[in-house]
């Protein structure tokens, strides 16, 4: 029970200091919000080809998945391979590996403070969204929703963790976010960003659910709107995929921490 406490305070500390620091910034807040608008220039794409292609989708079901999509990046949404990356570069890492506590611990609690400030401003806009757009309102259902947070959730813990373990390639390159930009092209393409995979061939979807990468996106979007998704096997590879990477990510930690010792920090 004393361990709990001791867990529980901590995370509140570091929660509050983040968030603190994040609404200190709320003008930057609302542009990182803006910045992540392109599922929504999308939906206007998408809703204008509706009517002359066979996709399967009506315009409103497109308006409907976008606005999903919108949702999901904002609670997804991941920088810390850049924060990790300066720190390494310009030595900041070195205070933080003298206390009891996992830097990554200071980049996830960073991350969820971000979600808590960012809430607001999104609940605006998604009003907005409806306001301008008022044949796509719906209410999901109390289970889709639940469902809904669980995936998004998983998504996100899944799309740092990955970033996470590109962002240890710091320890041995001076870029390593450039591995993260060119990860970035497949996850344009595969995460359901730019289109959702059902209008993909199957066989092009048989491969793609196999990856990581519609679950960072697609998965949760699709449970909000009702689209049918195999939610059992979908979960599944989510935690698969966590496990994969966490295993990768603790074994190029250690390595990593050797070779930044080793180059005198």
């Amino acid at each position: 029970m004393q361990y709990i406490k001791q867990i529980t305070r901590k995370a509140f500390t570091l929660l509050s200091v983040y968030y603190a620091y994040m609404v200190e910034y709320r003008a930057e807040l609302i542009l990182w919000i803006l910045s992540g608008s392109l599922p929504i220039i999308l939906m206007g794409i998408w809703i204008k080809a509706a009517p002359g292609g066979q996709f399967g989708f009506t315009s409103v079901e497109f308006a409907r998945y976008f606005f999903a999509v919108f949702l999901v990046r904002q609670i997804t949404v991941v920088w810390v391979i850049w924060d990790f990356e300066k720190e390494v570069v310009e030595g900041k890492l070195s205070p933080k590996l003298l206390q009891p506590l996992d830097p990554a611990w200071h980049h996830l609690a960073s991350h969820v403070a971000e979600r808590i400030a960012r809430f607001p401003f999104v609940i605006i806009l998604l009003g907005l969204f409806f306001l301008l757009y008022p044949q796509a309102f719906w209410l999901p259902n109390l289970g889709n929703l639940l469902l809904f947070s669980l995936a998004a959730t998983l998504g996100f813990a899944l799309k740092f963790l990955i970033q996470y373990t590109f962002a240890i390639f710091a320890f041995w390159t001076e870029r390593a976010s450039a591995i993260e930009n060119f990860w970035l092209l497949f996850y344009l393409f595969l995460s359901g960003l730019i289109a959702p995979l059902d209008v993909f061939p199957q066989s092009v979807q048989a491969i793609i659910l196999f990856t990581p990468f519609p679950y960072l996106i697609n998965f949760p979007a699709s449970i909000l709107v009702g689209l049918p998704v195999n939610l059992k096997g979908g979960f599944l590879l989510i935690l698969g995929w966590l496990l994969f990477f966490f295993g990768i990510n603790r074994w190029l930690w250690r390595r990593g921490l050797k070779h930044y010792s080793g180059m005198g920090a």
